[in-house]
């Protein structure tokens, strides 16, 4: 049995002391997106050890085309619901776009609500090198920071559309440092995004002792997430990365067949409330 195997079966939470010293014995973690109780005690069941409540949300959820229309009040609810799904958990707020990006006070307070009102253990944030005096304050204010670097999906429409970066050394070396100088500021964790595998391997050699997250980004990272419903198979597309290990949707579409049938001969439910002896009668004088 692992040391983190011994840890859930003992009952305790997940901590960043328990991601750190899983990334200190090289044991990786596992972490995916979740937005609601519901789920979030099922994933927690099955031994999850993070969940992101991601602007992903604004799509998974909600229905829009980008992330970037995540609203802030309800990311704190969402991040609050899988908080009290699955308390035992490493839960992560992800701040929504604009909400951290026009003035550092603005962005302390909204970071501090997550906490408050959302019960999370850490926040994330999109950004470079140029975050990383909002990241000293924030930190300095007592709010865990997780930066994420690579592929910003909050600055998609800067470059156009999704894509993957780091693709030559001088990007792949920005990307690099963009990371030091985040976790120089303070951040507690690091997630990179869609970049070649050297890029988050050079990373954690130059940011050692803090966590890094990887999606797309190689396998060697300490912790991979995943968008859930891209793993379950509820997409009509998955970035190449994202290989879905179920086919839930499918299965979502047949159940609902089989109700329609139900419903189409009467047939839903064969239990029955009864009225009270006497009372039928009553109703019908």
């Amino acid at each position: 049995m692992s040391s983190n195997d011994q840890h859930r079966a003992k009952g305790e939470p997940v901590t960043i002391r328990t991601l750190r010293r899983m990334a200190r014995a090289g044991e990786p973690f596992a972490c995916l997106t979740c937005y609601d109780a519901t789920t979030a005690r099922i994933l927690e069941s099955a031994g999850v050890h993070v969940l992101l409540v991601g602007d992903t949300a604004a799509e998974m959820i909600l229905g829009y085309d980008s992330t970037i229309h995540m609203p802030l009040e309800v990311a704190i609810a969402l991040t609050a619901g899988v908080k009290r799904g699955a308390p035992g958990a490493f839960v992560m707020g992800d701040m929504p776009f604009m909400s951290y990006q026009a003035s550092a006070d603005d962005a302390v307070r909204n970071a501090g609500r997550f906490l408050t009102e959302g019960l999370a253990d850490i926040v994330k944030l999109e950004g470079d090198a140029s975050f990383a005096p909002l990241v000293k304050r924030m930190t300095r204010s007592g709010i865990p920071v997780c930066g994420h670097v690579g592929c910003r999906p909050q600055s998609v429409k800067l470059s156009g559309g999704y894509q993957s970066t780091g693709r030559t050394a001088e990007t792949a070396r920005t990307i690099v440092e963009d990371a030091e100088a985040l976790a120089e500021a303070g951040c507690t964790m690091l997630l990179v995004e869609a970049v070649p595998g050297e890029i988050a391997d050079r990373i954690m050699e130059r940011t050692p002792g803090i966590p890094l997250i990887g999606i797309g980004a190689g396998s060697s990272c300490h912790g991979q997430i995943l968008v859930l419903q891209d793993l379950l198979g509820l997409t009509h597309w998955q970035p190449g990365f994202a290989t879905p290990v179920a086919s839930m949707g499918q299965e979502i579409e047949r159940a609902a067949r089989v109700w329609i049938e139900r419903v189409s001969r009467r047939g839903v439910t064969d239990h029955r409330y009864e009225m009270k002896a006497g009372e039928s009668d009553k109703l019908r004088a």
